[in-house]
């Protein structure tokens, strides 16, 4: 893994650090799964255009004349 620096917000760090104490987990682990969590959603949410262009036949690039 390798090591980043953040920086936070002072009222960030404190809740952070309030969530630390409270869940029984590094600061670092809470950012490590939040941004695990952030990157897994935000894979899932494509945006609408993605596919559109999908015309289901896989050789339509080769056969454009003969489709034509």
């Amino acid at each position: 893994m390798k090591p980043t620096v953040i920086y936070l917000p002072q009222e960030t760090e404190q809740i952070l650090e309030q969530l630390s104490v409270q869940g029984g987990k590094t600061p670092s682990e809470i950012i490590q799964e939040a941004i695990q969590l952030y990157v897994v959603n935000k894979k899932k949410t494509l945006p609408k255009c993605v596919g559109m262009g999908k015309s289901g036949i896989s050789d339509l690039s080769e056969r454009v004349d003969e489709l034509l």
